[in-house]
């Protein structure tokens, strides 16, 4: 198939890329580097691979003419930052997928994969986190992404279009972002770890996070750009997470090492833990990397 990838040399991006091209597809790849937390941005070589924004639809438009699917994964990725800029977070996630989609649209292309957040369960809802249950953002990036949904939803309803709606839980793997206080937790604590450092817990640590391995999303990307009919209708929301989840404390515990306590932060749930049913039943998905297994190769 002919696949375009927004953020597509990023972390899930640039994975999922990798996997595209060892199949043989034709891979377009548009990222315009502005991930502050990445060290490094990871382009293939066998992709036709363009350094812009996806709201600049003049320069981007015809990179999708011709396209089977886009797998659109940029955005504005972190809860901080988005809460100290809401008006970027607005940019890139409300006005990035609006332009993605419209211009999806109106080249023809047949399917849109979306990747969202679990953190539009927020903290009203009781964990295990279901698809149906209520939204309840708590800071500018989940009400973006959310809005990103809807904008999905949408275009499925009145234009046809296939959209399919993925809501990650906590992805850390090889090229996780590990730059600054906001980078994901585990590649912070391991790049701590590196360098000799006590590993920063925020607030009292026993805030639970389900991890999910970034080889497991991308299956669940491969699965749903597959041009297969999937479930009932187009626009529905899968989780992708393990159904376990962990403490911030017991990760530090399974990498080793000193630890020291920094205040708690606004805007953010207290525990994460996916129902991956829906994804499982209508994609046939099942995460396949444990966390325990994965952060004892690379302690």
């Amino acid at each position: 198939m002919k696949a375009l990838v927004t953020g597509g040399a990023g972390f899930i991006g640039s994975h999922l890329v990798d996997t595209l091209v060892s199949y043989g597809h034709d891979v377009t790849v548009i990222d315009n580097e502005s991930a502050e937390s990445n060290e490094m941005f990871f382009w293939n070589p066998r992709a036709k691979n363009f350094k812009l924004d996806i709201n600049d639809c003049e320069k981007t438009a015809e990179l999708y003419q011709g396209k089977d699917v886009v797998f659109h994964l940029a955005a504005e990725s972190r809860i901080q930052p988005c809460i100290e800029n809401p008006l970027r977070a607005v940019k890139g996630n409300m006005m990035g997928t609006a332009n993605v989609l419209e211009c999806a649209r109106q080249a023809g292309v047949k399917r849109v994969v979306y990747s969202s957040t679990s953190s539009a369960y927020g903290l009203a809802n009781n964990p295990p986190m279901i698809e149906t249950m209520p939204i309840d953002c708590l800071n500018p990036y989940s009400v973006t992404k959310v809005g990103g949904e809807e904008l999905c939803k949408m275009y499925a309803s009145l234009f046809g279009m296939e959209t399919v709606i993925f809501r990650y839980f906590n992805v850390y793997g090889e090229r996780q972002p590990i730059r600054g206080q906001y980078a994901p937790v585990i590649g912070i604590f391991l790049r701590q770890k590196l360098a000799k450092e006590p590993m920063t817990i925020v607030g009292d640590g026993e805030q639970r996070r389900d991890f999910t391995h970034v080889s497991d999303v991308v299956e669940a990307n491969m699965l749903a750009g597959s041009l297969i009919k999937i479930g009932e209708k187009w626009g529905k929301i899968y989780n992708v997470g393990t159904g376990r989840n962990h403490s911030v404390n017991e990760v530090a515990s399974l990498i080793g090492g000193e630890t020291v306590n920094i205040p708690p932060r606004q805007g953010e749930a207290r525990v994460t833990l996916a129902d991956y049913s829906n994804i499982k039943n209508n994609m046939g998905w099942n995460p396949k990397v444990r966390l325990e297994d994965w952060i004892a190769k690379h302690k």
